[in-house]
């Protein structure tokens, strides 16, 4: 379990992982929260705080989202799409971690946590779509998405209908890509058993396992017309979304320059689960160095040497009447 300090309030537990998160599922739909911890109590909303904005594409959805409060536009902005069940509490700890010359957004998805609609968005096209608010820059401003688990695909479509000249890149974290592992095969199986009987957040997730993979090939033409650098990001231990999966779709796909491929070692499906320092410099090294336009540089300069010194040189000093 993860512990976080509430200042004063004593501790409060969130669940962590595929199995205690199916559980959070059905322990807030039964108390009516959109949050199995509400991240209020956590975090001071100077640091993290939840707030919504109107879905993109026409669709009027309230979206509800976790961010990072600046007194100033920050240089680089963090734009996360979570997985499924797609809930932006488990990201605070690492929100709450952020310097402050960055900016994070973590997105309930629609159809998940705080964010409408009910109903199921089975359509990744649809969805980023929705989320692509998020996308929005200040002058100056970079913007890396990251796209989480089932976030993936949607985050790829996000970024190749983004500016592509404030794009700073892509991260496909721990990217399902609809081949599941061990885990989610049998998640899914029983899943779909009882779907009428799980909490909505669990019931779209399984639908949209289910119906990913006849989509992924809009993913793989998006990432061909992507211009900023592609990282692939996914632990080695990654039981939910198969590692020779990412690996394969990173050493295929057809991108400006050959993605990138960074394995994990020991990490899980969950890897923002971990120390959130940890998760941080792994995003940092996605980030494009940054060089100026113009450097100066001072030429190098030789001395002339006149004949007459090369010959004193020649003759030990030397020179010949």
């Amino acid at each position: 379990m993860q512990v976080t300090k509430t200042g004063g309030q004593g501790l409060k537990r969130r669940p962590k992982g595929v199995l205690e998160l199916g559980w959070a599922c059905f322990e807030s739909a039964a108390s009516g929260r959109t949050e199995h911890v509400p991240t209020s109590l956590c975090y001071p909303e100077t640091v993290v705080r939840r707030t919504t904005f109107e879905a993109g594409g026409g669709h009027g959805w309230r979206i509800s989202a976790l961010t990072t409060p600046r007194d100033r536009p920050a240089p680089i902005k963090y734009v996360v799409v979570t997985g499924a069940p797609s809930w932006a509490e488990y990201w605070a700890p690492v929100l709450a971690a952020l310097p402050q010359d960055r900016e994070m957004v973590v997105v309930d998805r629609p159809g998940f946590a705080g964010s409408e609609p009910v109903e199921y968005v089975g359509d990744i096209r649809v969805q980023a779509e929705a989320l692509s608010p998020l996308l929005a820059s200040q002058k100056g401003q970079k913007v890396l998405v990251i796209g989480q688990s089932y976030g993936a695909a949607i985050a790829t479509l996000m970024a190749e209908s983004s500016d592509q000249h404030r794009l700073a890149g892509l991260v496909l974290l721990s990217g399902f890509f609809g081949e599941p592992g061990p885990t989610a095969r049998l998640l899914v199986k029983l899943g779909s058993k009882v779907l009428k009987l799980i909490p909505r957040d669990l019931r779209n997730a399984v639908l949209e396992v289910m119906g990913q993979a006849g989509q992924l090939e809009r993913m793989k033409i998006a990432l061909a017309r992507l211009r900023a650098p592609v990282h692939v990001i996914h632990g080695d231990a990654d039981d939910f979304a198969p590692l020779d999966t990412a690996e394969r779709l990173a050493a295929n796909a057809r991108t400006r320059t050959p993605a990138r491929f960074v394995a994990v070692a020991g990490a899980d499906h969950f890897l923002n689960d971990g120390p959130p320092d940890a998760l941080l410099a792994l995003l940092e090294d996605c980030l494009p160095v940054e060089r100026p336009l113009f450097q100066f540089r001072m030429p190098k300069l030789t001395w002339p040497v006149f004949t007459w010194a090369k010959q004193k040189a020649a003759n030990g000093g030397a020179v010949a009447a």
